[in-house]
């Protein structure tokens, strides 16, 4: 069926289309069922090691301890799945369709359906405000101006006359039209962006070091337990004996409570993040930006607040800055802010957008129409002029609108004393030059060299001229003007911009700026943000071999395939690379980065979807703040795995060094099983609740390689280690030696060791910072205590009571396993070259 402009489709004919095409939907995935979830959760290398040791403890027989460790797994999984399904239904709230409706012809008549039901050959009634619901070709057009910055990077609107296409999602800014749709859903520009947003899943940074310790630990765990079953049965020992205890030492060597460590961790980095407006779509994503090495970041409306600024004027006779931003009448005109009235006037009287003030406290002005016209509005604000009373007493007769040939407006004002006076606006190549101007060649030279200098600062430059004629004429004739002055206009950075990355380079991450946006434009806002120094060079993306520069810190020009070779490319120099974004053509970067950080409110569905963690307030300074939290989340693991496989380590040496002591087989399966149960279990799980280390943000991104027990972490494990297993069989031999329970006093001994390792791990000592920690061990060596006084536990663990005496000598000396964690921190710091410190310091 042929469509013209003026008649539109049928109702049976669209119906009959959107049944062949499908609905105008982007691409979504297919909802994940539950027990995909539930299986991703079981995956993760930490829940495997996790299931086998629940394995072996069923092994043993001690059911109490494999109920234990079960219940952990499902608390684990329970908490990662609730995680998901809360942050999916989260962002489906915060989801703003592009073009929730859409004004169309149909049947002669106009009609307003629902976006998604657009199809192919409809005709769009496109006005003022419009989103764009589907790719489209303008079949009418009066001074139409689409806003494609979602889309293109571009943050200059772009005009559209007849029979230039118009993309989904897209919004028009200024004047009005319509459009035949010759793309929906998939096929249309934003659906053939979403489909490269294709990744395959992989670990995050934090779960490839933690399977790699899995594995270390097993390994190790299995040799040692296995030369304790030789030396027990060389010895005489019975076989089941041996067994049960060796398999007890496996169970005691793996750390079952670092899933929930982990989870804890991150769930209270996902909670510390919501708080400061950041949405965390996956608990991962919270450590994986603590492994950030650089940050790759769009310019429009993620740098840049995405509202146009008018920041120089210039007359023949004088210059001036302006200060303030946004569209608030906030901020002044360095000088003499009179020199400027006649050019400010012109701008205002040759302009149709307009300005709205905030609709309640502490809320922000916004504008209606071309952003760069918004711009103007502020500045004449600015220099006190009045929009409504400058356009009362000059009001308009006629008009030129702007379009892309002439590019440049032109409106006609009947003056108060009569006659009229032509104003006219727009690029400075379109008018400056006769016989558009009746200035001579120098002021005209003059100007285009101005103009050319502010181009090259990245600015949008706007020529304005006037005219004062006698009479109206009955047509407007772009010609015989003088020029009033030049305007550069700028999208300029956020406030909060500047010290995002300020903060990031202290941090030892590199920020890299990739945009659609013009190379000068990116210079400049990359300029004074601070990313580049000002010679540095800016890769334009139109040129051969552009991505060959791995080391540039700003490209531009980029298209959305470009930008994911950027991201490939990058991520191919060994780093972890983060991508910021809000626009259709971030989704794909967004998705291929190891973490993507979408803008939540003037984000797009696309981006948003992409993204890892999306921010709701748009506030770059909040992805740092994720960063040092992302670091918490990893010294707070490392912390753990000090205090846990010093502890386990500990448990395994007793065992392999007691019978050369003279103590035949130093502690029993179920008390091993007992003193692990204790210090694994609340205290090692509130160690995931420490603060973050004062100065995290000054140390560099730890090495992507680097094992998570590197920058001497396995050193710290094997001091710790020999402090407790000596002050364990030193108890444990002078006890034989004098005739005492020695088993039962180093039992508790060992126990009671590892507990105030867990003290001697706390961020802030001496403080109230992470009181749960307090409770926890206060708790567990409550139960130390009871499993030697309280008859039925006595009973379990073949322990025997302690007489007050030998239980103050035994606590005395389990002080030395808070000052072995403190001291070591002190004599052996965390080695920063390799890495950041916030290790354990």
């Amino acid at each position: 069926m042929t469509v013209t402009p003026l008649t539109g489709l049928t109702s049976a004919e669209a119906a009959s289309r959107l049944a062949r095409d499908g609905a105008n939907l982007l691409p979504q995935k297919p909802p994940v069922p539950l027990w995909r979830r539930i299986a991703m959760q079981l995956r993760d290398p930490l829940i495997v090691v996790l299931l086998v040791a629940a394995v072996l403890t069923v092994t043993t027989g001690d059911w109490a301890d494999a109920a234990v460790i079960m219940l952990v797994i499902v608390v684990n999984t329970t908490v990662g799945v609730v995680q998901e399904i809360r942050a999916d239904r989260a962002i489906t709230a915060l989801a703003q369709l592009a073009g929730p409706e859409a004004r169309v012809v149909r049947d002669g008549h106009q009609q307003q359906i629902p976006s998604s039901d657009v199809v192919v050959g409809d005709l769009l009634i496109l006005a003022e405000g419009d989103i764009v619901p589907a790719d489209a070709e303008v079949g009418e057009s009066a001074a139409l101006l689409v806003d494609e910055s979602a889309l293109t990077g571009e943050s200059v609107p772009v005009d559209k006359p007849v029979g230039k296409p118009v993309a989904s999602g897209t919004v028009v800014v200024r004047g009005r039209g319509r459009a035949v749709v010759t793309a929906t859903g998939a096929a249309s520009a934003s659906g053939r962006i979403a489909t490269l947003m294709v990744k395959g899943a992989g670990l995050t940074p934090l779960q490839r070091r933690l399977a790699g310790v899995g594995r270390l630990l097993a390994g190790v765990a299995v040799l040692l337990s296995a030369v304790v079953l030789a030396l027990g049965l060389v010895r005489g020992q019975p076989v089941e004996l041996m067994v049960i205890t060796a398999i007890s030492l496996v169970v005691a060597a793996v750390p079952e409570s670092l899933p929930a460590v982990v989870t804890l961790s991150l769930a209270l980095g996902a909670r510390r993040m919501a708080a400061r407006s950041a949405l965390v779509r996956k608990l991962p994503a919270v450590e994986t930006l603590g492994s950030v090495t650089a940050l790759a970041t769009d310019k429009t409306g993620t740098l840049t607040e995405g509202r146009m600024v008018a920041r120089h004027v210039w007359t023949p006779t004088a210059q001036a800055a302006i200060s303030g931003t946004g569209y608030a009448p906030d901020g002044e005109i360095t000088g003499d802010a009179g020199a400027f009235e006649k050019l400010l006037t012109a701008a205002v009287l040759c302009n149709d957008a307009r300005l709205s003030p905030p609709q309640d406290d502490g809320g922000d002005w916004t504008a209606l129409g071309d952003p760069t016209e918004a711009a103007l509005l502020a500045a004449a604000a600015k220099a006190g002029l009045d929009r409504k009373q400058v356009q009362h007493r000059l009001p308009r007769l006629a008009e030129m609108p702007f379009d892309s040939d002439r590019k440049r407006m032109s409106t006609l004002h009947q003056l108060p004393g009569g006659g009229a006076r032509l104003i006219c606006k727009g690029a400075p190549e379109a008018l400056l030059h006769h016989p558009v101007l009746v200035d001579g060649p120098g002021l005209l030279a003059r100007a285009a060299a101005q103009a050319e200098r502010f181009a090259k600062d990245g600015y949008r430059v706007l020529a304005v001229a006037s005219a004062d004629l006698g009479a109206a004429p009955a047509t407007i004739e772009e010609s015989g003007l003088s020029l009033l002055g030049l305007i550069a206009i700028l999208d300029p950075p956020r406030p909060a911009a500047a010290t995002a990355v300020a903060d990031c380079k202290r941090a030892g991450i590199r920020p890299i700026l990739i945009t659609g946006d013009h190379p000068g434009t990116a210079r400049a806002i990359a300029t004074e943000l601070g990313i580049i120094a000002a010679g540095d060079r800016v890769v334009d993306c139109r040129e051969p071999a552009a991505l060959d520069h791995v080391q540039a810190g700003v490209y531009a020009r980029a298209t959305p395939e470009q930008k994911l070779d950027i991201i490939q490319s990058l991520q191919a120099q060994g780093g972890v690379l983060a991508m910021t974004g809000d626009g259709v053509n971030d989704g794909p970067a967004l998705r291929r980065a190891d973490i993507g950080v979408a803008m939540g409110r003037r984000g797009t569905e696309v981006a948003r979807q992409a993204a890892d963690l999306v921010l709701a307030d748009d506030n770059l300074d909040t992805v740092v703040a994720a960063v040092e939290e992302g670091r918490r989340v990893y010294a707070n693991i490392r912390r753990f795995l000090v205090y846990g496989l010093s502890g386990g380590a500990a448990e395994i040496a007793v065992m392999l060094l007691g019978p050369f002591a003279g103590l035949a087989l130093p502690l029993l399966p179920a008390q091993i099983l007992w003193i692990n149960l204790l210090t694994h279990g609340l205290p090692g799980v509130a160690l995931g609740g420490e603060p973050t280390v004062p100065g995290a943000m000054a140390d560099p991104p730890r090495p992507p390689s680097q094992s998570i027990l590197g920058a001497g972490l396995w050193q710290r494990v094997i001091r710790i280690a020999v402090v407790l297993t000596a002050v364990t069989l030193g108890v444990a031999v002078w006890a034989a030696a004098t005739g005492r329970p020695w088993q039962s006093m180093a039992f508790f001994a060992l126990g009671a060791t590892q507990l105030g390792v867990a003290l001697g791990s706390r961020t802030r000592p001496g403080t109230l910072a992470n009181p749960m920690l307090l409770l926890a061990v206060a708790g567990a060596f409550v139960l130390q205590l009871a499993a030697l006084y309280v008859p039925p536990l006595r009973q379990l663990l073949s322990t025997q009571p302690l007489t007050a005496g030998d239980l103050l000598i035994v606590t005395a000396l389990s002080v030395l396993g808070y000052a072995a964690a403190r001291l070591d921190r002190i004599l052996h710091p965390s080695h920063r070259p390799q890495g950041p410190s916030e290790t354990l310091r």
